[in-house]
């Protein structure tokens, strides 16, 4: 019985799920939207999460927090410099989106994504609508 046993294990060992965690959240910082499994997206949000409380911080005590969470320097200068900025939130800055079922193995697939992805990634809805303008006027 799993009585008070908190997180998931993922059938790996401590360091190979510390390794595969910090990699989703690095890809997450990186690319802004990662699919995954639904189960290790849930993981990823939590140490995600907190780093981004971090970084709105943005003094050096948080920084050198997220350096010792995600081992990264490029990426904890985007998340500081680009990203929290940007986050108007106290909390819940990611969405788990359950997308479709993986071919193979049938497992849930999810998206992990910020909720405010459209501005932290510089595009408006107003920029979105004359990009698919631009695209209708090229398929004709």
């Amino acid at each position: 019985m799993r009585h008070r046993v908190a997180g998931r294990g993922f059938g790996r060992n401590a360091n190979h799920r510390k390794a595969l965690l910090r990699n989703l959240v690095t890809s997450l910082f990186d690319h802004l939207k990662i699919e995954t499994t639904v189960a290790k997206a849930k993981e990823a949000r939590k140490i995600a999460e907190r780093v981004i409380t971090l970084s709105k911080k943005g003094d050096l005590h948080s920084r050198r927090l997220a350096m010792s969470r995600i081992p990264n320097k490029n990426v904890i200068t985007k998340l500081f410099t680009q990203i929290a900025p940007k986050i108007e939130r106290s909390s819940g800055y990611l969405r788990v989106i359950k997308s479709r079922f993986r071919p193979g193995d049938n497992s849930d697939m999810a998206i992990l994504e910020f909720v405010d992805y459209d501005l932290i990634k510089g595009e408006s809805w107003k920029k979105k609508e004359k990009k698919k303008e631009k695209e209708d006027k090229k398929e004709k």
